[in-house]
């Protein structure tokens, strides 16, 4: 009498290329949620901390004690924070030089915010990239393993005198086994990579629209 395989005998009973699918599959899947979860924390510090630094900047509050404080702990500087920094950091500098001309300054405050801006971006999309593979990957690698199985299974009916459907059931349950496992792997990180996308997009066009209103009040400052 035909006894109903559990999820763990179809894993065991798989073959060997089979089974590192779905151990490849697995590890994958894991990755990704601790990088999703990681990502998640990331994004959530990176708005409220520009939240928090936007109602700093725009409580009419003197820029160079705000630049002060923030050179209380410059290493730990993230988002807004940095960028603002950055660039008041070179205004600062180079409205020291005897030769400066405004125009100047302004530029090589912007190029200075421009080259924060980018390691933010980076550290904002870490990760997001091995999101990206997981999800476009997964599911082909699920269906190789499903096509190995289901040729190994049929490869077994060869040694047999007559082929039936309860001998070949337990090989194609196995190999579909691999089919969602690379769903699995793969439906989660993708909604993540798209999900966290966004929100370093719209991070990304934060960032710039202060920076262009940075730029702006800094070459106010420079008429006065």
């Amino acid at each position: 009498m035909y006894s109903e395989l559990s999820l763990l005998d179809l894993v065991l009973n798989a073959s060997l290329v089979v089974q590192l699918v779905l151990v490849i599959l697995v590890l994958a899947s894991l990755i990704s949620w601790t990088m999703i979860f990681d990502r998640s924390s990331v994004l959530k510090k990176a708005r409220r901390a520009a939240d928090d630094f936007e109602h700093r900047f725009w409580s009419g509050g003197d820029l160079s004690a705000l630049y002060r404080d923030l050179g209380q702990d410059e290493k730990a500087l993230t988002g807004l924070s940095s960028i603002f920094r950055a660039g008041f950091k070179e205004y600062v500098r180079l409205r020291k030089s005897e030769d400066s001309e405004p125009m100047a300054v302004i530029q090589g405050s912007e190029r200075s915010m421009r080259v924060a801006l980018s390691r933010e971006m980076d550290r904002l999309e870490t990760n997001l990239s091995f999101l990206a593979t997981v999800g476009s990957t997964s599911p082909y690698v699920g269906l190789f393993g499903t096509v190995w199985g289901i040729m190994h299974a049929f490869h077994a009916l060869g040694n047999v005198k007559q082929a039936t459907l309860a001998l070949v059931a337990p090989g194609i349950s196995e190999a579909l086994v691999a089919t969602a496992s690379g769903l699995f792997a793969a439906i989660p990180a993708v909604i993540a990579y798209n999900r966290y996308s966004s929100k370093v997009e719209r991070l990304s066009n934060r960032y710039e629209e202060f920076m262009e209103e940075f730029s702006t009040l800094l070459q106010r400052q420079g008429r006065s």
